[in-house]
């Protein structure tokens, strides 16, 4: 089945202990849909400016996605400048220009708007609620992520848009924030009354745990050996996590654990290198090779009397 993903497309200049690289293709819905992509059809809806290098633009549709709701407008396309230096897992923001981005009203064609899995990736909450609304046929599931700044400037819009969707990803540090409380399990108990039953939190190089009515579910991070550039990490995971949700139709208990292994492996592959270059040249047997390594180190047998 396929997958709408509503989100940021941006160049992103990031410093971190491997390197630096400037004006790299990134935003939210770039790597959401380019890991989503090995697992079904998705579309991309965002806003570029004029200087947006085709090339990219090639990029994005050689992995089959459909670009048809980017829009091209006048202006510079939006970019993020930041680094991660003492801790590997914190990116320190040093310059954001919204450009374009600043103004972005998506616009969702009739196509787009009866697509049955929906992602609201991280952009103002308003904007999230406007999409879910010009939706002309509701969505088998619809899952958003968001960020500190918007529970500091916008946490009556968001608090209203999570009582609208299937699964909220949030990180941990975050939903801390959010919900006023510092264990997952009160976390999840309060996220549940703000009216959503199914809870992501991204744990960083410590993995994620699943929050839903029928399990909670703990998954690593898959080890990764050399951590090249983390920006991305948690889109890429999400990416796999929907892109499976969305090939296999079906949400229960074991769809959704078998997600967000899948969202871990694809979250472990875009730190291996710089912005989304280790996506250009990666196979889904390669994909398929590293979930099975991470079976091997999460299975265990059941303890025995």
């Amino acid at each position: 089945m396929s997958l709408l993903v509503v989100g940021s497309i941006a160049y992103d200049s990031v410093k971190t202990p491997s390197g630096k690289r400037e004006e790299q293709l990134g935003g939210s819905g770039c790597f959401f849909s380019v890991a989503a992509s090995y697992f079904t059809e998705v579309s991309i809806v965002g806003v570029i400016g004029k200087d947006f290098n085709n090339s990219d633009l090639r990029f994005l549709k050689e992995k089959n996605i459909d670009i048809s709701g980017i829009e091209k407008t006048d202006g510079k396309t939006f970019r993020w400048t930041g680094e991660y230096m003492d801790d590997i897992n914190t990116a320190v923001t040093l310059e954001t220009q919204l450009n374009v981005f600043g103004n972005f009203n998506p616009k969702i064609s009739n196509q787009h708007s009866k697509k049955p899995y929906l992602f609201l990736a991280n952009i103002d909450p308003e904007i999230q609620n406007k999409v879910l609304e010009s939706m002309n046929v509701k969505p088998k599931f619809v899952a958003c992520d968001t960020m500190n700044l918007w529970i500091d400037i916008k946490k009556n819009e968001l608090l209203d848009l999570i009582s609208k969707v299937d699964m909220l990803f949030i990180n941990h540090e975050e939903s801390k924030q959010l919900t006023s409380e510092d264990n997952s399990i009160n976390i999840y108990e309060k996220v549940k009354t703000y009216g959503s039953n199914n809870l992501v939190i991204k744990l960083g190089e410590f993995g994620a745990k699943l929050f839903s009515k029928s399990n909670i579910f703990s998954a690593p991070a898959f080890p990764v050996e050399n951590v090249v550039d983390p920006t991305g990490a948690g889109d890429s995971f999400a990416g796999g996590f929907m892109g499976y949700i969305a090939k296999h139709g079906v949400i229960d208990s074991e769809t959704l654990k078998t997600a967000i292994i899948v969202g871990s492996t694809m979250a472990s592959f875009a730190v291996e290198d710089f912005g989304i270059n280790r996506f250009k040249n990666l196979k889904y047997s390669d994909i398929e090779d590293r979930f099975e390594e991470f079976s091997k180190f999460t299975y265990f047998n059941p303890m025995h009397e």
